[in-house]
């Protein structure tokens, strides 16, 4: 799994972050989903490989402009592109209204099928190589995160040993992932002889605007990734005159330890976290004071990779 964060600022962009949006790509896939898509986002795509005609799904976590004002220009630069392959929207409750009338009045044509389902917490739904749940978060309006549980890979043939055992590439080898066994001049393989054993599939959770990360619960137990908003320092929180749901690098890190995360990217910065005023290290350090997994501060165009093996690296 490649995650390329596209915004990663808390409320408004600055100099050095744009507003909430993240691609993610799966292994061995020509496809790609979107998560977030705030005012811009198109704009930091023209930086990337990703291309429109590619984007299969986005998914919107809640209704606050950071996270979905890019929405428009985006669907129109699509139809502009002339892409015609279909696109699917879920978010929230208001969504489809929203782009409704704002098409509608823009006298816009799209020019692909645009399916918009309005998501509810607990639904699940199912996706080529995922499925998918939604969960509720608290915040000043509905939030979701996203929790994606990848397909278990199975029925992988090890292909060395059948090399060893006289039995090269061919068609037989999908025989043999059908069949109980089949024979080969006069040589009998069993298919569960050289079966490979399962991998179990990555849990990932894509989190939207959250106080508290323990409301998820056990879905964040021995999970391989979360990224989470980490919008605030516990000092620069306690002293705001009037307090906003957001999560403290303080929080989020306790919540990372006791749920035993494997892995962890902090994001939505506030803009008070420049490298000019009080930089990100803070954070960093604040997170890592409580969690002794692998942490990450997320920057825009930072690309991250979950392997198979649930470790995460960063590879730009």
């Amino acid at each position: 799994m490649k995650f390329t964060f596209l915004g990663t600022s808390a409320g408004k962009p600055t100099k050095e972050r744009n507003v909430s949006a993240l691609a993610l790509e799966l292994d061995q896939d020509n496809k790609w989903y979107l998560f977030d898509c705030g005012e811009a986002t198109q704009h930091q795509l023209l930086h990337t490989p990703l291309s429109l005609n590619k984007l299969d799904t986005i998914f919107i976590t809640h209704l606050h402009g950071d996270h979905y004002y890019g929405l428009l220009g985006l669907l129109s630069s699509k139809t502009l592109d002339k892409s015609e392959t279909p696109l699917r929207l879920y978010g929230p409750q208001g969504i489809k209204k929203f782009l409704t009338a704002v098409i509608d009045l823009s006298y816009e044509h799209l020019g692909y099928q645009l399916d918009i389902v309005e998501v509810q917490a607990q639904e699940q739904f199912k996706f080529d190589k995922f499925s998918l749940k939604i969960l509720p978060l608290h915040h000043s309006v509905e939030s979701f995160a996203y929790l994606l549980e990848e397909n278990n890979i199975t029925k992988r043939l090890d292909e060395k040993k059948l090399r060893a055992d006289g039995l090269d590439p061919s068609p037989l080898y999908a025989q043999l992932k059908c069949k109980a066994y089949i024979i080969v001049n006069g040589k009998k393989f069993i298919a569960q002889e050289y079966m490979l054993p399962t991998i179990k599939g990555r849990r990932v959770i894509i989190a939207g605007d959250n106080q508290d990360p323990q409301i998820m619960g056990d879905a964040l137990d021995t999970l391989d990734l979360l990224i989470h908003e980490s919008t605030y320092t516990q000092a620069i929180y306690d002293a705001l005159p009037k307090k906003f749901l957001h999560t403290t690098a303080n929080d989020l890190g306790i919540a990372a330890q006791q749920h035993k995360i494997k892995n962890l990217i902090a994001t939505h910065i506030s803009p008070r976290y420049s490298k000019s005023n009080l930089g990100t290290e803070v954070i960093y350090e604040e997170i890592t004071k409580h969690y002794k997994g692998k942490a990450f501060i997320a920057n825009d165009f930072d690309i991250f990779y979950l392997s198979k093996e649930k470790r995460v690296t960063k590879i730009n």
